[in-house]
C-alpha cells in the first residue's frame, strides 16, 4: 500500500469532523482495524480503498496519494488559473498591505521566471521553483499549524520537524542554485554557461511593467536584513 494512504485516510476523516467510530460504522468495518489502516499498522483490500474513495467522496487516485487534487485531476500547465475570482481584492480589511506585497511578489515573480526561461537550463530551473515552493510551504504550514484544530495529517511531514527541515532543504537548494548560476555542475547536470548580464536599467528596459516592484521587494528584504536586532 502506498505510504500516503493512512494519512490521507485519517485527514478525510478529520476534515468531515467526525469519530474513527462513526467512520468504522459506516465504511462497515471495526474501529480497531479502521484505526490500524489509518496508523499503517495493516494493509487494506482494493475493495475498501474504493468503499473508503467513494464515502469521502474522493477518488482512488487522491486516497492512495498519487494527486493532491481530490477529484484524481492531473493539472496541465494550461489549465493553472492567472488569478481566482473568488479572492476579492478591493474587500481587504484594515490594510492594503496584503495587496501591495502580493503584487510585489508576483511581479517579481514574472521578471525571475522569465529571466530562468532565457537561461534554458532544466537544472536551474528545477532548483529555482524548489527554493519559492519551499518559501511558500513553510508561510502556508506555520499559518495552518498556529490553530490545533486543523488537522496536521494534511501533511506527510511530522509537524516537530518540519521547520527543521524546510530549513536544511531550503540551504541545500539554495546553494545548489548558486552553483548551477555561476556555471557549476551538480550531480552530472550542467550550469550556465553565459549567466545573464542584469543591471537596474536592463530591468526597467525588459519589464516596464514589473520593474519597480521588483526592486522595490529587493530594498525591502535588504532593509529586514539589515535592521538591528533587539
Amino acid at each position: 500500500m502506498i505510504t500516503a494512504f493512512p494519512r490521507i485516510l485519517t485527514l478525510l476523516r478529520k476534515e468531515r469532523g467526525i469519530s474513527q467510530k462513526q467512520a468504522a460504522a459506516e465504511l462497515k468495518v471495526s474501529q480497531a482495524l479502521l484505526s490500524h489502516y489509518e496508523k499503517g499498522i495493516r494493509e487494506c483490500g482494493l475493495n475498501f480503498v474504493v468503499r473508503a474513495a467513494d464515502y469521502y467522496s474522493v477518488s482512488c487516485d487522491y486516497i492512495l496519494g498519487r494527486t493532491p487534487d481530490k477529484t484524481g485531476a492531473m493539472i496541465a500547465v494550461d489549465e493553472i488559473p492567472e488569478n481566482d475570482p473568488a479572492v476579492k481584492e478591493n474587500q481587504l480589511r484594515g490594510s492594503v498591505i496584503p495587496v501591495l506585497n502580493k503584487k510585489l511578489i508576483i511581479n517579481s515573480l514574472h521578471i525571475i521566471f522569465d529571466i530562468i526561461q532565457r537561461c534554458d537550463n532544466k537544472a536551474l530551473t528545477v532548483e529555482a521553483s524548489a527554493t519559492l515552493m519551499l518559501a511558500v510551504y513553510s508561510v502556508f504550514r506555520q499559518i495552518y499549524s498556529a490553530n490545533p484544530k486543523n488537522p496536521e495529517a494534511l501533511f506527510s511531514v511530522p509537524g516537530f520537524m518540519f521547520q527543521s527541515s524546510v530549513s536544511g532543504e531550503f540551504a541545500r537548494t539554495c546553494a545548489t542554485l548558486g552553483h548551477l548560476a555561476g556555471g557549476g555542475s551538480v550531480s552530472g547536470d550542467k550550469g550556465l554557461e553565459n549567466p545573464p548580464i542584469i543591471s537596474s536599467d536592463k530591468i526597467a528596459t525588459d519589464y516596464p511593467l514589473f520593474a519597480s516592484s521588483l526592486l522595490n521587494l529587493l530594498k525591502s528584504a535588504e532593509s529586514r536584513i539589515n535592521a538591528p536586532r533587539a
